[in-house]
């Protein structure tokens, strides 16, 4: 009996002891966080931000509590200046504008808007469904859905790994969905529209051929979930929305499969801000800060562009070329095994690493990534630092398991903060040289 009471004493002790670590340990991490939380919301109560020392802060991390990495990416993303005067006005003249689109793309021809004012627009001989006229706005109607048919099927799929994009949203665009009003929602229009999806040849080859099983195995089947009721619209709509606007008033590049990937995250970030007040207008602050963002990337979806300096065989190139310079070994083996940058750098490069890692991994490299004053050259790095934290796998497999490794990567322990590290180190490495 005594035996047994030491025993359980000694296992009681040794639990406590290791409770008491992880209370201490977990007191730590959050005074730390607040500590972090309250620098941040210092800067950004300033009346002149210093965009300086936000990058540097956003570079390491940016918190979610209080709707600061929703704050600190508009800013990042030059959707806020950085003159907080500014931000209401910026604001509400912005999401005005946004308004307007809706009400000037998301639209039937022909179809009465009396209560905004716009008076009916009757069916004529002039414009009619038949109308083979180029400039006919039905036409263009028609046009317009072989690109939405290419976009519904691929914001219906995204982050399969959450089921947060099929879920419905708080707030609704009430321009759309209020049933007094005669606009139709995209979901109603792809329905209707006889055109089959294989008219639509817009895809890059190589960008999201090649799914991550970490990505895909806990998708949530769009035929499993449950129906809407009546007046809401799920996330992925908003997202449709917001891409079908962008094509509409971009038609030379209009929609390029993958850009789905690339506003998801932004979406999510500001769709899911603890303030409400930013929350309700997750989709108009996304499109503009979709669309800055854009600005900046769009040559890597520009098929025309592939090969000029600013394509994305360039930046392929300088995965390489960065490689050899911080690891000969690896690259000689890259190379003798005849494994191109595209068959992997074009998806790393071209969606921020989107298709690689769990949206939470993906927020997180892309404070990074938007914090680098020289925009996206530390994505570089960080395609770099994945390739050396798996050398030892990478020298040890033939082409079938390197190709493997590389297309679906192995991220050790869930966590993307030592790829960050790495590739923060192989950065300062070259300033410093």
């Amino acid at each position: 009996m005594l035996t047994q009471l030491t025993k359980c004493r000694n296992h009681n002790l040794r639990s406590y002891g290791t409770c008491a670590f992880y209370v201490r340990k977990s007191h730590s991490a959050c005074t730390e966080r607040s500590s972090a939380i309250a620098e941040f919301q210092g800067i950004l109560s300033e009346p002149q931000i210093n965009l300086s020392v936000l990058r540097k802060l956003c570079f390491n991390g940016i918190p979610f509590e209080g709707g600061i990495r929703g704050l600190c990416w508009k800013i990042l993303l030059d959707y806020l200046p950085t003159d907080q005067s500014l931000w209401d006005s910026v604001l509400a003249k912005q999401r005005e504008t946004y308004s307007h689109f809706l009400k000037e793309m998301i639209i039937q021809p022909g179809i009465a808007k009396v209560k905004f004012g716009v008076s009916r627009e009757d069916v004529t001989l002039e414009d009619h469904p038949l109308n083979p006229n180029p400039e006919s706005r039905w036409n263009t109607y028609f046009k317009d859905n072989e690109v939405l048919l290419q976009i519904d099927k691929d914001v219906r799929r995204l982050c399969p790994d959450f089921s947060f994009f099929l879920k419905a949203t708080d707030y609704p665009c009430d321009l759309i969905m209020d049933p007094k009003n005669e606009y139709e929602t995209l979901r109603k229009r792809v329905e209707q529209t006889t055109l089959k999806s294989q008219t639509v040849a817009r895809s890059r080859s190589g960008l999201t051929n090649v799914s991550s099983p970490l990505k895909t195995s806990t998708s949530y089947p769009l035929n499993e979930c449950e129906p809407l009721p009546s007046g809401c619209e799920a996330h992925w709509e908003v997202v449709e929305r917001i891409l079908f606007i962008y094509a509409k008033l971009n038609p030379g590049i209009a929609y390029v499969q993958g850009m789905n990937e690339i506003v998801g995250p932004v979406y999510y970030t500001f769709a899911t801000n603890p303030n409400s007040a930013w929350k309700e207008h997750a989709e108009a602050d996304t499109f503009f800060c979709f669309t800055n963002l854009m600005a900046e990337i769009r040559d890597n979806f520009i098929k025309s562009l592939d090969d000029s300096q600013c394509g994305i065989t360039s930046k392929m190139e300088k995965v390489y070329a960065t490689l050899k310079e911080d690891d000969e070994e690896l690259y000689l083996k890259l190379q003798e095994q005849n494994i191109k940058p595209q068959f992997f750098a074009f998806r790393w490069l071209t969606l921020l690493l989107s298709q690689e890692f769990v949206l939470p991994d993906v927020i997180r490299i892309w404070d990074s990534l938007f914090a680098d004053e020289k925009r996206f050259d530390f994505l570089l790095h960080v395609s770099c630092a994945m390739l050396i934290l798996i050398r030892d796998q990478l020298l040890a497999g033939d082409f079938t398991v390197n190709m493997r490794l590389l297309q679906d990567y192995p991220l050790s322990d869930g966590d993307v903060v030592p790829i960050l590290k790495k590739a923060k180190e192989l950065r300062d490495s070259k300033t410093n040289a």
